[in-house]
């Protein structure tokens, strides 16, 4: 088996394209045919070190989490899956590895494919599409009617974020480039406005303020925050763990592994309420020097980028 690995952290050039055995799975762990693959800023924030408080020094370390493929084998323990199923879910952040042939996860982080999706699309879904729907519904418990500010409203949390949202009966305004505007509109995100706006004009509009960037200033959170509001940020730092901890409007969240909120999310995609774009598809083996570029320039204009095994093309 095939998969992208490193040795030590580092920046891009750590990666590699090597063979590896793939772990029978444990009690409670399903391994995957993997058919589709999905990168996200996590993968290159793990491999750079930047959370090693979290996943710690073994290595060779395998890459990415979003997945679609086939259960190939299933663990002591596991009911809700069987080898055959198509399926989607996400890798455990400190054992990753769904940039590969084959993938290992826990049973509760991987939910059936619906049907109406290919494995392209069902793979962009799972840590976008779940963090958007724990921060509106877990954490803001999101009502119709409501009215929403998504900071960041075309990137990949946040279009999850702006379809849900609507999905469940709220208005959504947003943030995005000047240039995206129309972009923005056509997802039914209104008003709209540029990063570095002024938050006067909106003053007290939105029920929920979702800083999906990480950019967004308090001040400025604040001054568009209806009272009794909430702000959700999802970029944590120690100063933001901090301020979470106070009394206050101001939350900072890490998504978590539920399966019933990944269920949602792929129930939503596959009703058509939620539809990630693709940007580029490419091989396992073309994979590094697309994620090497995807890491440069931070979002490829008009998606995520999909890496996709032999059998899965």
């Amino acid at each position: 088996m095939k998969r992208i690995q490193y040795h030590r952290y580092g920046g891009p050039e750590v990666m590699r394209l090597e063979d590896f055995e793939p772990s029978r799975p444990g009690a409670g762990e399903v391994l995957i045919r993997v058919r589709a693959a999905a990168a996200n800023p996590m993968d290159w924030k793990i491999r750079s070190g930047q959370m090693r408080l979290v996943t710690g020094r073994r290595f060779p370390r395998g890459m990415g989490h979003d997945f679609a493929g086939v259960v190939e084998a299933v663990g002591e323990g596991v009911t809700r899956l069987e080898i055959g199923d198509e399926v989607l879910g996400a890798a455990p952040i400190g054992t990753p590895g769904a940039f590969a042939e084959m993938a290992l996860a826990n049973e509760r982080g991987v939910v059936a494919k619906p049907a109406e999706l290919s494995f392209e699309a069902a793979a962009a879904i799972p840590t976008v599409g779940v963090t958007a729907y724990q921060a509106l519904i877990g954490k803001a418990n999101l009502q119709a009617g409501q009215a929403i500010f998504v900071h960041g409203c075309l990137g990949g949390v946040g279009r999850a974020a702006v379809q849900l949202a609507l999905a469940h009966g709220a208005t959504v305004g947003g943030s995005c480039r000047a240039t995206a505007a129309q972009d923005a509109r056509d997802l039914g995100v209104d008003p709209i406005v540029a990063f570095d706006f002024d938050p006067a004009p909106l003053r007290g509009r939105f029920d929920l303020v979702f800083d999906t960037a990480g950019t967004l200033s308090a001040k400025v959170a604040r001054t568009l925050l209806k009272p009794g509001g909430r702000i959700i940020d999802i970029n944590p730092t120690p100063v933001k763990f901090a301020r979470s901890a106070l009394p206050g409007p101001f939350r900072v969240m890490i998504t978590q592994p539920v399966t019933a909120d990944l269920e949602a999310v792929a129930r939503a995609a596959g009703q058509g309420a939620l539809r990630l774009p693709i940007a580029r598809t490419v091989s396992l083996a073309a994979a590094i020097p697309a994620l090497t570029e995807l890491e440069q320039v931070g979002t490829f204009p008009g998606g995520k980028l999909i890496i996709t095994t032999e059998q899965g093309q």
